[in-house]
């Protein structure tokens, strides 16, 4: 079963860049198919899907969050990541990376000086 995980700092000054790591086990992000996902859930509200990085490194993002968003990737190390720039407190929440069927068990985010 392909497990991800995700890793990164739990609290981050507003204004800054909030950099988050998902590592892939079980599976390589470059396989034919697999679509790997960013999603992050604020608290008290629903999901919100942020962005993707496909198997062949295309890459897809929120329209809503395009403009300071980033998403890429080291198939070396099979890893994908996520950018998140001009942060603001309500980009505090719950992160989530996602494919081929699982998810990870979410990262912890705060914005808060």
């Amino acid at each position: 079963q392909v497990q991800l995980q995700e890793s990164g700092p739990g609290l981050v000054n507003p204004s800054q860049t909030l950099s988050l790591t998902c590592t892939v086990s079980a599976a390589s992000i470059t396989s034919n198919g697999g679509y790997w996902n960013w999603i992050r859930q604020p608290p008290g509200k629903g999901l919100e899907w942020m962005g993707r990085i496909e198997y062949s490194g295309r890459i897809s993002y929120s329209p809503a969050l395009k403009s300071h968003t980033s998403i890429s990737r080291d198939t070396a190390k099979n890893q994908f990541f996520l950018r998140l720039s001009f942060l603001t407190p309500e980009d505090t929440g719950t992160y989530y990376c996602a494919g081929m069927g699982s998810w990870g068990q979410g990262t912890q985010v705060t914005v808060s000086s």
